[in-house]
């Protein structure tokens, strides 16, 4: 067990010494301010670290520094800064709502935070409309984004609204203690009833803007699949869960399994199927909804769950695949 001491210096400031083992049992840096709870996400100590606001002994580091006794560890952390983000009014669907966080079915095509080309149609933009009591996230006034769907993926979505919240939300996520499941259409259909797709996970040897779990090398990425509703061999209805969050997962894992998702531009292949064909044009999108969303309440400790029925996109392409015309 690591010892630690704390001293308390300002309200933005923290001062760690280390106080461990031999050098090679020592723990990364970013791995032990995890560890001893220090109020930072991973992904926030790795900012800090490279923007110099984390040293070591007075001296800037890296994230994989490995500490040695005696090591004394300063960490700043930015004070809050008004948001560059502009609130838009937009007639967001709120399934829950405290002072904590709110969870929202977002419809497809909604752009979940500002990107080129996206700066003010975002459902951040909605969210600083909507709320009046978001903290900072990681110095900046805006929401915490634990998790994000796809512009053209619907479904539950749960945002934090306080910096506190933030951090359990993403523990929850980063040690897969809560329930994330997904609708999908695809085609062909699975040959088997009910499968788990574990590979590694990376960015795409030669498309550098797709990802692939046929790499050699990468991060671990988890899905269940079942078969919901078969449409002859032709097509399915399946039911995802995850254990890993990675981007664009469910759809990666379909497509390389040979059974993309229906409607996928990018990790799909154009149908000649005519009624398939017709099912892509009605979507415009990926046939992929993320209907369940279960967690713990990580203030009031209290079971959460909350569903999104099947939008009506992906409901016109279900009759289409049921039909006479299509299974025959």
């Amino acid at each position: 067990m690591h010892g630690v001491k704390s001293t308390p210096m300002t309200a933005i400031h923290k001062h760690y010494e280390f106080e461990g083992c031999s050098t090679a049992k020592s723990p990364r840096l970013d791995k032990f301010l995890v560890e001893i709870d220090c109020g930072l996400t991973r992904s926030q100590i790795k900012r800090l670290i490279e923007s110099k606001d984390i040293t070591i002994n007075n001296h800037s580091t890296t994230v994989n520094y490995k500490l040695k006794n005696g090591d004394v560890i300063d960490v700043c952390i930015p004070q809050v800064v008004e948001s560059y983000i502009k609130p838009v009014a937009m007639d967001l669907s709120v399934l829950y709502e405290d002072s904590h966080l709110i969870v929202i079915d977002k419809p497809a095509g909604l752009v979940v935070h500002p990107a080129p080309g996206h700066l003010d149609d975002t459902l951040v933009n909605g969210l600083l409309a909507h709320c009046v009591d978001l903290s900072g996230v990681g110095g900046v006034l805006r929401p915490g984004i634990v998790h994000r769907l796809d512009k053209d993926t619907s479904g539950v979505l749960v945002v934090s609204k306080t910096d506190e919240t933030h951090h359990a939300l993403v523990t929850l996520f980063q040690e897969r203690d809560l329930t994330r499941e997904y609708v999908a259409l695809v085609s062909p259909c699975p040959k088997q009833q009910e499968g788990v797709f574990e590979t590694q996970y990376g960015r795409h040897p030669i498309h550098r803007k797709k990802f692939s779990s046929l790499v050699e090398d990468g991060k671990t990425a988890i899905t269940h699949y079942k078969i919901e509703q078969s449409f002859g061999k032709k097509a399915a209805m399946i039911r995802c869960r995850l254990d890993t969050g990675r981007t664009h997962q469910i759809r990666v894992h379909c497509a390389d399994h040979k059974t993309p998702v229906l409607g996928d531009a990018v990790y799909g292949y154009r149908q000649r199927e005519p009624l398939l064909q017709k099912i892509d044009k009605i979507l415009g999108r990926q046939a992929l909804h993320a209907q369940l969303l279960a967690f713990v309440h990580p203030q009031t400790g209290m079971d959460m769950r909350f569903s999104s029925p099947i939008p009506h996109d992906m409901q016109q392409a279900i009759a289409i695949l049921g039909s006479e015309e299509f299974l025959r």
